[in-house]
């Protein structure tokens, strides 16, 4: 039987909620300008926007667009505080309901998992299928294209409507999803949004039920559009792609990119690393970026000690040096040029 939210929209929109919404959404933002300006009336903000809320009179704003490159380039839109603030107490509600039913092994933009986690869970199935390397180990790999560009509005509202049976909460979902489309309308979300980090998880939900459930597929990890399936037999792995295929197409309006069937004694590249039997190495992409990021920085301690930090992860320690090195360098650079 299927499980539904139990809570109503005024758990949502209450004065109490914005105002516990808020420290949180406060986090490493206290410096920003328009974050500033909303806090100097916040009392005032938060009962207009209470106000909004409950009358149905709310709607999103316009989202401010910039790009990043790293790791790859990505458009980030970014929305106004208000919708910010209630994006946040709508997550809270949220989360914590549909993380309940999520696969153990969907490890995206969820607590206590991330990439590390999604890493040691990849090496335990690899030794897990292949007994401890004793047999070989077949992996799929694949992703999705263009994967936040690509989910369907009217699809999510389905699956959402599936879990929620308040009528208000459903509509402030269908505000928060319509107020940004991609290519085309009704399609797309953005990827400045908390709202959209859980809603992509609660999408791609229906793919992992689908290959645990109907594909019965016992060796499986999901990290946001990236996914393996493991087995000792290849010929299976193979007769997995159609149907991968087609549920992503045909239920999710999703296409199947990059597919890849590998040996874990070959390579696998999963998460930024290349993972071997009894080690893994750092992707050369990621390794070439990781080092311009720090000349860039003119050698920054806090994006050192993050790099660090990473590579203790694999079997890094020549990278861990060639950075201790530069460290140097750049600590003769300051030296020289204080003196």
């Amino acid at each position: 039987m299927k499980r539904h939210l139990t809570h109503s929209f005024q758990d949502i929109v209450s004065t109490e909620s914005l105002l516990y919404a808020w420290p949180e959404f406060l986090r490493g933002k206290r410096t920003r300008r328009d974050v500033q300006y909303f806090q100097f009336y916040l009392t005032d903000n938060i009962f207009v926007l209470r106000d909004d809320l409950a009358d149905k009179t709310y709607r999103h704003g316009q989202y401010n667009t910039f790009h990043i490159t790293d790791p790859k380039p990505r458009v980030i839109h970014k929305a106004p505080v208000r919708d910010r603030l209630v994006h946040h107490a709508l997550y809270k509600i949220l989360y914590p309901f549909f993380d309940k039913t999520f696969i153990a092994n969907s490890y995206s933009c969820r607590e206590s998992r991330g990439t590390h986690k999604a890493i040691g869970k990849f090496n335990q199935l690899a030794r897990k299928v292949g007994e401890n390397h004793a047999h070989t180990c077949w992996v799929l790999k694949c992703d999705i294209k263009q994967f936040f560009a690509n989910i369907n509005h009217q699809i999510l509202l389905r699956i959402l409507g599936e879990y929620i049976p308040d009528k208000d909460i459903m509509w402030l979902c269908k505000e928060i999803i319509s107020s940004f489309h991609s290519s085309k309308p009704g399609v797309g979300l953005p990827l400045g949004n908390l709202t959209s980090q859980l809603f992509v998880n609660i999408y791609m939900n229906k793919f992992d039920q689908f290959v645990k459930h109907e594909m019965k597929t016992k060796y499986y990890i999901r990290y946001a559009d990236d996914f393996v399936v493991m087995s000792r037999d290849k010929s299976y792995l193979l007769a997995q792609i159609f149907k991968i295929r087609e549920f992503l197409k045909t239920e999710l309006q999703l296409t199947a990119h990059k597919i890849s069937i590998r040996t874990v004694a070959s390579g696998v590249d999963f998460l930024g690393w290349v993972h071997f039997p009894d080690y893994r190495v750092l992707r050369t992409a990621t390794k070439r970026r990781m080092f311009r990021n720090i000349s860039n920085s003119n050698g920054d301690e806090v994006i050192i000690q993050s790099y660090l930090g990473l590579l203790s992860h694999g079997n890094t320690h020549k990278l861990q040096g060639e950075i201790l090195e530069l460290v140097n360098i750049y600590h003769s650079k300051r030296v020289a040029g204080a003196v």
